[in-house]
C-alpha cells in the first residue's frame, strides 16, 4: 500500500512538542528481522510552510525558533523582491529609489516583516524565507521564458508525473523539478542509497542508508518547496502498482520508468496503457530515450513489441536466466553500446552489476525532461526509440553533427 500518511515528522526529540511539525508528512521505516520490529522514528522529507501574515503560523514560527532546532536562518527576501521587480520590468532594470518604489508597489502596503513564506526543512535544520508561491514560481522559472511561455509553465505545473526507480530516475525527477515540468510527483523505489550509488547519484557520503525516495523528495523540495510529492518507499508491488498509476482525477499524466525489475517494468506499462498514460524511459546506454505514447495509441504493444507479448504475471514467473534474457530483449540487446555488450558476460563474475556513469545519468535526466515537456504540452513526439549517442556525436569532430 502507498505510504502518504500525514504522520508527525521530527528530526530530534526536541521537536516532539512542536505543533508546527504535526502537519508534515513522514515515512516510517522498520528494520526487518526476527521477532517484533523495533519502533522506528519517522523520517522527515517534507518541508513545513509557514506564512508570517497568519497569526497561528507566527506563533508556530516563534515556537520553532525558541526550540533551538533551527540551525540556520536564511532570509534574503529583499534580494528576491528585487529579482521579482526586474523580472516584471525586463525593459529597464530599476535601481536606487526607483527599485525601492517598485518593491513597495509589489508589497502593496503589506508589512515587509510579514511578507512571503517561511520554509522549515526539518532534515537540515534550515529555516528559509521565500517569496509567496506565485511570485516564487515567476522568478524561479524566469530564465525559462523564451523557451517556455508563461502559459505553458502554468500548464506544466498542473501535471502529475510518476517516477519509478530513483537512481537514473533521480536525475529525471530533479531536472523536471528544476525546469518546472510537473508540479506533482509520485516517487517509487524500495532501495536506500549505498556507497556504490555515489558514482552517478547526486548525494554525499552522509546520505548512505537514506531511502532513495526520501533523498529525491528532499532535493526536489529544496529547489521548490511548493511542490506536491508522494513517496512510495516500498517500491511497486502487485497490490499497489495500479494505485500508483491512478485513475480519473488521481491518474498520472506521465510515467518515467527507470527500474531494474523486469516484471515491474512490464506491470507499470500494463496499467499505464490501460489508463492511456504515456511512458518514458532512459536506458542509460548510448543516450537511448524510449517513448511509448499510450495516450495516443492505447493498443500499442508494450516495449514496441519487443517483450514478446508476455504479461507482468508471466514475467514474474520467469527464472533468473529467463528474466535476464527478457530484459535484454526489451532493451534491444543488438543495439547496445560495445562497452555494454562486452560487460554483459562479465556481470556476476568480474562485474557486480550493470555499468552506469554519472554523465549518462545526467544526459538521461535531460532527455527525459525534454521529452516530458513535449508530451505534456502536446508537442509532436512519436512513439519509438531515440539515440543521442555521445560516442557518435562527440567522437566525430570533423562532422560535428549528432545524427
Amino acid at each position: 500500500m502507498q505510504s502518504t500518511a500525514r504522520a508527525p515528522s521530527y528530526t530530534n526529540a526536541l521537536l516532539v512538542s512542536l505543533a508546527v511539525i504535526n502537519s508534515a508528512p513522514s515515512v516510517t521505516f522498520r528494520t526487518q528481522g526476527q521477532g517484533a520490529p523495533a519502533p522506528a522514528a519517522p523520517v522527515s522529507w517534507h518541508p513545513v510552510l509557514l506564512r508570517p501574515d497568519d497569526p497561528d503560523d507566527r506563533a508556530r514560527l516563534g515556537s520553532l525558533r525558541d526550540s533551538g532546532a533551527v540551525r540556520e536562518t536564511h532570509d534574503r527576501i529583499g534580494e528576491q523582491l528585487a529579482e521579482l521587480v526586474r523580472c516584471l520590468h525586463p525593459g529597464g532594470f530599476p535601481d536606487g529609489r526607483a527599485l525601492d518604489d517598485a518593491v513597495a508597489g509589489v508589497l502593496a502596503g503589506a508589512d515587509p516583516r510579514r511578507y512571503g513564506t517561511w520554509v522549515w526543512y526539518p532534515w537540515s535544520g534550515r529555516l528559509v524565507r521565500v517569496l509567496p508561491e506565485p511570485e516564487f514560481r515567476r522568478v524561479r522559472t524566469d530564465r525559462n521564458r523564451g523557451k517556455i511561455t508563461g502559459a505553458e509553465q502554468l500548464r506544466l505545473l498542473d501535471r502529475r508525473i510518476g517516477v519509478v526507480g530513483l537512481s537514473v530516475g533521480n536525475s529525471a525527477a530533479l531536472t523536471c523539478a528544476m525546469e518546472g515540468v510537473g508540479g506533482s510527483f509520485r516517487l517509487a523505489d524500495f532501495d536506500a542509497v549505498g556507497l556504490s550509488n555515489l558514482n552517478r547519484l547526486r548525494a554525499g557520503v552522509h546520505h548512505i542508508g537514506v531511502a532513495k525516495t526520501v533523498l529525491c523528495a528532499r532535493q526536489m523540495y529544496e529547489t521548490d518547496p511548493f511542490l506536491d510529492i508522494e513517496l512510495w518507499p516500498q517500491g511497486l508491488t502487485e497490490d499497489n502498482v495500479g494505485a500508483f498509476v491512478g485513475e480519473g482525477a488521481g491518474a498520472l499524466d506521465l510515467v518515467v520508468e527507470e527500474c531494474d525489475t523486469p516484471w515491474v517494468k512490464t506491470a507499470v506499462r500494463e496499467h499505464a496503457r490501460a489508463r492511456r498514460v504515456p511512458v518514458l524511459m532512459d536506458a542509460n546506454d548510448r543516450g537511448l530515450l524510449d517513448v511509448e505514447r499510450f495516450d495516443l495509441e492505447p493498443d500499442r504493444p508494450l516495449f514496441h513489441g519487443r517483450g514478446g507479448g508476455l504479461t507482468a504475471a508471466q514475467v514474474r514467473a520467469l527464472d533468473p536466466a529467463a528474466a535476464r534474457a527478457y530484459l535484454l530483449d526489451v532493451c534491444d540487446e543488438a543495439n547496445l553500446s560495445p562497452a555494454m555488450t562486452a560487460a554483459l558476460g562479465r556481470i556476476g563474475t568480474t562485474l557486480s552489476s550493470w555499468p552506469q556513469l554519472a554523465s549518462g545519468v545526467a544526459l538521461g535526466g535531460a532527455l527525459v525532461t525534454d521529452a516530458a515537456r513535449r508530451v505534456l504540452l502536446g508537442r509532436p513526439l512519436a512513439s519509438g526509440r531515440y539515440y543521442v549517442d555521445l560516442d557518435e556525436c562527440v567522437g566525430r569532430p570533423t562532422e560535428g553533427v549528432c545524427a
